[in-house]
């Protein structure tokens, strides 16, 4: 049933039939591809870009990523850490709160700490700075500011929402209490055009332009869908420029999606066909273990050679192996029957999956392989066992 030679940006160029499963493949080719558009970015613009861990964590494609790329964006200290040590430019920190531990942790591995609040940095300053000094770094402050205009992204995904806690609004940004402060930094996009980001420039001139020319740097978040077929790539490029030049500060942009936008796939093996109101077929990975957002965005992955429901000869759902009644990616359908053994590939797995994993029910971790298209060969990066099951409980 699978697919070995399946070319072009949605298939794959591997042979499933090679991957054990359940297993995780990135394409090495493809995220090369997604870095030469952020490149074409950058050099029009001298726009810096990081790499939003929360989405692809990747480390052992860091050596590739950071050749174009100019550091991380993290969440916490772990994150923080994994970029000093294995990434090696700027890392950059952003929670929504911050206790005294996070502080002194994220001051000895950052060259930006972000806070969320004026609350919290009029609390951590005197410690970050201490922690600073005494490890010899040098260590850059920024504030998140809330732009209060949403782009119509799905409610859980809209830090503008009302009633977020996500960063400063105008009411409550006092501008006595800045100095110390280099840099501002929004989010407020998600899988989005440069359109929605031209609107939402304008609302932060809007509300926070008495501030920006104080400012180092201003971070634009992350949410960009740069490497999207069909993205205004010269609407971006005039907007970040235009930006620079009307304010004299340096720009940043912290894509996750697209750096590793449609370079990973998803590689299961169906173990049964049961038949209810329709088929079902059961693989050896899970929708709530393995691809979560599914669940919770939510959205219908793609699988290799399927159609929408009824759209082929047979129509099935595709379901997990967990106890997770919900354990259900969707329905499909094929040119003939799903019979065990037959390999499915799940496309644009790389982003929100490898790092929101999880062992429900035990059930095993997904491999993590790199296929390398000038060689046409797979390389086992990391295979999971008991142990990594067993370790993460009491």
């Amino acid at each position: 049933m699978s697919e070995p030679r399946f070319n072009g940006r949605y298939g794959c160029r591997f042979d499933p039939a090679q991957v054990t499963t359940p297993a995780f493949v990135v394409d090495e080719g493809l995220l090369a591809d997604n870095l030469a558009i952020l490149a074409k970015v950058k050099e029009a613009t001298g726009c810096k870009i990081l790499l939003a861990l929360k989405c692809f964590a990747m480390f052992s494609v860091f050596p590739l990523l950071r050749q174009t790329l100019d550091g991380v964006c993290c969440s916490s200290p772990h994150e923080a850490r994994l970029g000093r040590e294995e990434f090696g430019r700027e890392v950059h920190s952003f929670a929504a709160a911050y206790s005294a531990t996070d502080i002194e942790q994220l001051a000895q591995t950052c060259d930006h700490l972000v806070f969320n609040s004026l609350g919290q940095w009029q609390r951590f300053r005197p410690l970050a700075e201490q922690t600073a000094r005494t490890a010899g770094r040098t260590l850059e402050f920024g504030l998140r500011i809330n732009p209060e205009h949403s782009e119509g992204a799905v409610p859980i995904y809209d830090p503008c929402a009302p009633g977020s806690r996500l960063g400063i609004r105008r009411k409550d940004f006092r501008i006595d209490q800045l100095a110390g402060i280099s840099g501002l930094h929004w989010h407020n996009l998600c899988e989005q055009d440069a359109d929605c980001l031209e609107r939402t420039v304008a609302a932060v001139e809007d509300g926070f332009g008495f501030i920006l020319p104080k400012m180092t740097y201003v971070n634009f978040g992350g949410g960009h869908h740069i490497t999207r077929p069909g993205y205004d790539l010269d609407l971006l490029i005039t907007i970040v420029g235009r930006f620079q030049e009307r304010w004299r500060t340096q720009v940043y942009l912290e894509p996750g999606e697209a750096v590793a936008l449609n370079s990973g796939y998803l590689v299961a093996t169906v173990l049964d066909v049961v038949h209810a109101d329709l088929p079902i077929a059961i693989i050896d990975a899970s929708v709530p273990a393995h691809m979560p957002d599914v669940l919770e965005m939510p959205y219908r992955p793609h699988i290799v050679g399927s159609g929408e429901a009824n759209e082929k000869a047979w129509t099935c759902r595709i379901g997990g192996l967990s106890c997770l009644a919900g354990d259900v990616a969707g329905e499909y359908s094929f040119e003939a029957p799903l019979i065990p053994g037959d390999k499915l590939v799940f496309t644009d797995m790389a982003i929100y999956t490898m790092v929101k994993t999880n062992t429900f029910n035990g059930v095993q971790l997904p491999s993590i392989v790199l296929y390398q298209p000038d060689t046409d060969s797979l390389h086992l990066v990391r295979r999971f066992g008991y142990e990594d099951f067993k370790n993460r409980l009491s």
